[in-house]
């Protein structure tokens, strides 16, 4: 016959509870690298946001500059505050290239800023300040959107800069 084994007094492995104790840490730490990934999305997603809002604000420094004729003279006091959600209502614009006035141009310029704009950012608003009561004419460009971030805790959610953020761009045409 053969030997008989003798079984030892403790069952070798894991207990039932010490299994689950090590799911319970790893599920805990799966959350913690799916929130990080969240968090890691919406910043990527914000930082596109200003991006854009950077490009655009530069897009319409240059139209500014290409016509001097009008934003770098007291004539642009005419248009000193636009706010863009309604550019569609400035008029006359016109896209008869050749055929334009200096003010025309500017304002056919702001209405396809707007038109950008609004194609690109979610609820912006868009401000062109120019002050013309000293020369050289000095304008401000100011962008505001909204914007839907992830808050790592509570106290960032509370923060009113992180929902609505601004860029301003300063222009001499």
């Amino acid at each position: 016959m053969g030997a008989i084994r003798m079984k030892s007094k403790h069952a070798e492995g894991f207990s039932l509870v010490e299994v689950m104790v090590a799911l319970i840490i790893c599920s805990f730490g799966l959350l913690g690298l799916a929130k990080m990934e969240s968090l890691a999305l919406s910043s990527t997603s914000v930082a596109g946001g200003r991006s854009i809002a950077a490009i655009e604000a530069s897009s319409m420094a240059a139209a500014m500059h290409a016509n001097r004729a009008y934003w770098g003279t007291a004539v642009a006091q005419s248009v000193t505050t636009v706010n863009l959600a309604s550019a569609a209502t400035i008029s006359p614009a016109c896209t008869t290239v050749g055929a334009c006035t200096a003010q025309q141009m500017a304002n056919y310029d702001v209405q396809q800023w707007a038109a950008s704009l609004k194609a690109v950012l979610p609820n912006f608003l868009g401000i062109i300040t120019c002050t013309t009561t000293t020369l050289p004419v000095t304008c401000t460009i100011t962008i505001k959107w909204a914007e839907a971030g992830v808050a790592i805790n509570s106290e960032q959610t509370n923060i009113s800069n992180l929902a609505v953020p601004t860029y301003t761009v300063f222009v001499e045409p």
